[in-house]
């Protein structure tokens, strides 16, 4: 997805890994008399095998493409245009329609192509799937996988109840998770570039919004998508937690608590009936309240920590406690702004889930330093500083950086300047907390949310110009989850079409 959306399209990642495998099968042959048999399935990775028969039999090799399922079948654009390519190829391609079971049992080949299923087949195989694989299994020829083989999780090396025994399996771009876990599947492992430029792997796109999407059954109950506590707010900054818990609740958790000081929390509960405030005694957050924000990180499976709440020093004190609490609980927490602050003064590694989300000068107050000038030791330097605290870094900026001290992303075109309003820092939270308290790792939540976020001020910049207000970016989140990719038609928009709106 992120490959696509950064300018590669899937018809030239499809032609390019067909032509890298009809070349490594090609280097590989001694015998100008091998027969070559490929099973192709009706999805992507058929649609490479496709490729690989046209470029084999342009080589002059003698190819049989067997397509198991249906031409109809045939869903995606890239995959149909390769499949119609191959219709003219009467002479120097052999292609057989095999719909079922029957007019595979006797095809036989000195090297058998699988390119049944790709990485995001999961689950057991199914007829005519099932068939095939059990075919190239019993050929005697040598087997190659496409990508992975058929039959086993790209994620995490399970196979259910078949899969392909390839001798060779030649991956795109990077090695799958997967294969590492089942070398008795994989055989010899090599990885083709495709065409796919480093910054598909560092920058942020669509694809880490992929990451984070959780399914929901029709058997879901409530709290199985999340249960985030916001705690923060005072007299001053009222709507700062209230943003972050509606973004959650746009993300999709299922509860979002809002601790927060009595009369602030009567503000707040105020703002919408689909929070549920904690009241807390006083004026500002302080140690008496420990015990009863306890109770609720108890029953949540995420906090955020910090959005408008104040620095008076009973509430440094009763912060200070907090994270305590959360860290031996393991319960993971975002810290932000205020919460920041005084996690300055006690900083240390840690070791459970913990994602930190300063702008520059909260990042200084940090980290002690100034950030250095260029990009390249900007990432030195929080990539460091991620690695000494063990936790994730979100530094917001022109160029939002994440790192959790070993990977980095970038999210270089998902944002604008009119996001510079006070507000769209909480939301931002508020959609990271989300993700951690749906189980994902912080990692993974941040990048998504740092896209999700600006994505949506991206396209509420291109609708209305730079006079953008926190809550419109709230509205626009399901449409980014939902439908990342639609970012594609405001991201880089000259900076002169944005003023030309206002």
């Amino acid at each position: 997805m992120n490959g696509e959306y950064f300018g590669v399209s899937k018809l030239q990642m499809m032609e390019n890994a067909g032509r890298v495998l009809a070349t490594e099968v090609d280097s590989r042959l001694t015998d100008d008399e091998s027969k070559i048999i490929i099973f192709a399935g009706v999805g992507g990775n058929g649609g490479d095998g496709f490729v690989a028969a046209r470029h084999l039999a342009c080589f002059g090799r003698d190819v049989t493409l067997v397509l198991v399922g249906r031409p109809d079948q045939i869903q995606r654009e890239e995959v149909r245009k390769n499949w119609e390519a191959l219709q003219f190829m009467t002479d120097s391609l052999q292609t057989i329609i095999a719909g079922d079971s029957v007019l595979i049992s006797n095809l036989d080949g000195d090297i058998v192509l699988d390119a049944l299923l790709g990485i995001g087949a999961q689950g057991p195989l199914r007829p005519p799937i099932l068939h095939a694989v059990k075919r190239i299994n019993e050929i005697h020829g040598f087997k190659v996988a496409v990508d992975v083989p058929t039959g086993v999780n790209a994620d995490t090396g399970a196979v259910s109840n078949e899969a392909v025994k390839a001798d060779l399996t030649i991956t795109f771009h990077r090695p799958k998770r997967g294969l590492h876990e089942a070398e008795a599947y994989v055989g010899e492992l090599v990885v083709s570039n495709i065409g796919l430029p480093q910054e598909v792997e560092t920058l942020v796109g669509p694809g880490d919004v992929s990451l984070v999407q959780k399914t929901r059954s029709p058997e879901a109950h409530k709290g199985d998508f999340g249960r985030l506590l916001v705690v923060g707010g005072n007299e001053t900054y009222s709507g700062a937690p209230a943003l972050a818990a509606l973004a959650a609740l746009r993300v999709g958790v299922d509860i979002a608590y809002i601790a927060s000081p009595l009369p602030t929390a009567h503000d707040i509960a105020s703002m919408s009936p689909s929070f549920i405030t904690v009241k807390l005694k006083g004026d500002w957050l302080s140690p008496r309240n420990v015990t009863v924000v306890k109770s609720f990180i108890d029953r949540s499976t995420a906090v955020v920590l910090g959005p408008g709440l104040g620095l008076h020093k009973e509430t440094f004190k009763a912060v200070t406690e907090l994270i305590k609490i959360i860290e031996d609980a393991k319960i993971p927490l975002l810290l932000d702004a205020d919460g920041l602050k005084v996690y300055a003064k006690i900083k240390h590694k840690v070791d459970f889930p913990m994602v930190l989300t300063p702008h520059t000068g909260e990042y200084q107050i940090l980290t002690g330093d100034e950030l250095p000038e260029t990009i390249h030791e900007k990432v030195a330097h929080v990539k460091k500083m991620a690695r000494e605290l063990g936790a994730v870094i979100l530094l917001k900026g022109s160029v939002d950086i994440i790192t959790d001290g070993e990977r980095v992303k970038l999210n270089k075109y998902a944002h604008n300047p009119g996001m510079t309003v006070g507000g769209t820092g909480d939301v931002l939270s508020g959609i990271v907390g989300a993700f951690l308290s749906q189980g994902f790792e912080p990692f993974q939540s941040a990048v998504a949310g740092a896209f999700i976020n600006g994505a949506a001020g991206d396209f509420v910049a291109y609708e209305r110009g730079y006079h953008l207000l926190p809550t419109d970016l709230i509205e626009l989140i399901p449409k980014v989850i939902d439908d990342p990719m639609s970012h594609m038609k405001v991201r880089r928009m000259p900076f002169q079409s944005y003023i030309r709106r206002i």
